[in-house]
Order: structure tokens, then sequence, then C-alpha cells
């Protein structure tokens, strides 16, 4: 059996991975929780008028449980959990600007953009980088000629 170094080499999955996965994990679950506060709402019977409840909720719960599935990926090692919370944490600092800006929110804004660029610093950290590299079966400490 291989040693496994400090940034999780050998097929180890590096800390930087885990700690993304659990701010990616922790995005997926509020998302989740909204979509089921927003179903809980409808059903008893909040005013529905001016946003429908129901279609935000199922929004919120698609979206936020793709979400919860990479950040439990990346907690369990799956590389494939990297590409779709990439994409939410871009997808997310739009959102965290408008919070600050437009919203007039400044906590959620800033709470939102601190982890969003906290988990990209995470994904794109050299350890998390090395170990995507290694399914490509790419040597990282290789000179090119």
């Amino acid at each position: 059996m291989a040693e496994r170094g400090k940034d999780g080499g050998s097929g180890g999955v590096p800390t930087t991975v885990r700690g993304a996965g659990g701010l990616v994990t922790l995005e997926g679950a509020v998302a989740v929780t909204v979509a089921l506060v927003l179903i809980m709402r409808g059903l008893l019977g909040h005013d529905q008028s001016a946003t429908s409840g129901y279609g935000t909720a199922a929004w919120f719960g698609i979206l936020g449980g793709g979400v919860l599935a990479a950040g439990i990926g990346l907690l369990f090692g799956k590389r494939w959990g990297r590409a779709i919370a990439v994409i939410a944490q871009l997808l997310l600092l739009p959102v965290a600007w408008s919070l600050l800006t437009d919203s007039h929110q400044p906590v959620f804004g800033t709470l939102l953009a601190v982890v969003a660029v906290g988990a990209l610093v995470l994904l794109f950290a050299p350890p998390s980088t090395r170990w995507m590299a290694e399914d490509y079966g790419v040597d990282p400490g290789a000179t090119r000629e």
C-alpha cells in the first residue's frame, strides 16, 4: 500500500477537497431547507399571489439537491462533484453581489460571498488540482521537454 502525503496524494482525498465539500454540502442543505420551508408555507395557506411558493420550492429543491449531491460527493472523494461545485460557486457570486447592493442584505450577501469564495479557493488550491489531475494520469511533478 502506498504512503499518502500531507496533500492526500496516492489516491487520498486532500483536506482542501473535503473542506470545499463541507462548504458545498452546507450550501446545498440550506437550499433544500428553503425548499421545504416554502412547501410548508404553501401547505399552511400562506398568501402565494406575489410569488409561487411551490415553483420556487421546486427551483430550490432541484438546484439545491444537485449542489448537496456534489458536496457529499466531494466529501467522499468523487471527482465529479468538483465541476458542479465550481459552477455553483461562480453562479452564487452574482447572487451575493445582488444581496449586497440591490437587496440591501449585507449580512447575507457577505456570508454568501465568503462561503463561495472560500469554496473556490479550496477547489483550486494546489492539492485539489493535483488530486484532480491524478484521474487523468497527469504527473504534476514531471517536467516538459
